[in-house]
């Protein structure tokens, strides 16, 4: 889980506290530029489900809970639940679901376990962080997503085949074979990546 000891998640925390408090509960307080590139990004996300009946999903790093109401729009039943070091996140995710205010929290309980993971953007803000420190948290929270899954899970990550002349200092483009390659070794036979979509960023699904 996110260890708000390391300093750098802090400086991450505040940057996307501030988005939140300036854009508010919108594409742009999470980062993005707009709902069409949001939902796109949703649609690579979800197909890591497999399930036509009811299930249960950990939205981890949740922001305002845009992927409960994506998910609402795609699904009948499923189990949701809302994870995000921030507590300005957490509030707007209340306001937008008063009906779920307790699937949103900052605290994952021991041993609990869900069908998916989805991360959405989760390591593409580092800041000034040195790479090697942040490959080691993407490392350390790909094993929390596996540990945490029983069916499997998802993430997105900024590529490095971005336009060179359109990467920002503060972001993280990572080569997609790479982190391919670490879940196919380390968590199952089943992983897809997924690199066809018109966005600068790629995704992969882990199946168990």
């Amino acid at each position: 889980m996110l260890n708000m000891s390391d300093e750098f998640l802090n400086k991450v925390n505040e940057y996307y506290s501030d988005k939140i408090k300036t854009y508010g509960p919108v594409s742009e307080g999470v980062d993005w530029n707009g709902i069409d590139s949001h939902n796109l990004r949703f649609d690579q996300l979800i197909k890591i489900i497999e399930d036509s009946s009811e299930f249960s999903v950990l939205d981890y790093g949740c922001g305002y809970g845009a992927l409960n109401e994506f998910l609402i729009e795609q699904f009948n039943q499923f189990d949701y639940k809302g994870y995000d070091i921030s507590e300005e996140m957490l509030d707007s995710a209340k306001v937008q679901f008063p009906k779920q205010k307790d699937a949103f929290f900052s605290q994952l309980k021991d041993g609990e376990v869900f069908d998916y993971v989805i991360s959405n953007g989760l390591f593409n803000v580092k800041l000034d962080t040195e790479e090697s420190v942040w490959n080691g948290f993407i490392e350390q929270t790909l094993c929390d997503f596996d540990r945490l899954s029983s069916k499997g899970f998802s993430f997105n990550i900024l590529t490095s085949y971005s336009d060179q002349e359109k990467q920002k200092p503060h972001l993280n483009y990572a080569d997609p074979l790479r982190w391919f390659d670490y879940c196919k070794r380390n968590f199952s036979r089943n992983v897809a990546l997924l690199h066809d979509y018109e966005l600068y960023e790629f995704t992969i699904l882990v199946r168990k």
